[in-house]
């Protein structure tokens, strides 16, 4: 099992509440949150994963500030998210063997 019930319900309060309050915030805080949330679910599950998916979570997604905004350096910012998508796709295409020419 990656998550205890108990994550598991965290992590979902988590995310519904966040979607609620997104109907009452700006629209910047909606991937501020969405990082969030992952980087909670890399704190539950990195004690039980594989030491290389350990090294993706314990790198790039913990490394984007959890108080960093878009509108305080927006490229800065995209080029922080580009990072951690890039490195996690690298993380699945060596996991899983996946041919990035498949479609």
């Amino acid at each position: 099992m990656v998550l205890t019930e108990d994550e598991a319900l965290e992590l979902l309060a988590y995310l519904v509440t966040a979607a609620r309050t997104q109907l009452d915030e700006a629209a910047e805080y909606g991937p501020l949150r969405l990082l969030t949330a992952a980087q909670r679910l890399a704190g539950y599950i990195t004690p039980r994963v594989s030491p290389e998916t350990r090294a993706l979570l314990e790198g790039p997604i913990q490394h984007v500030p959890q108080t960093a905004t878009r509108s305080a350096d927006p490229d800065g910012y995209a080029a922080s998210l580009d990072t951690v998508c890039r490195v996690l796709a690298e993380h699945l295409v060596a996991r899983y063997g996946i041919d990035r020419g498949a479609r």
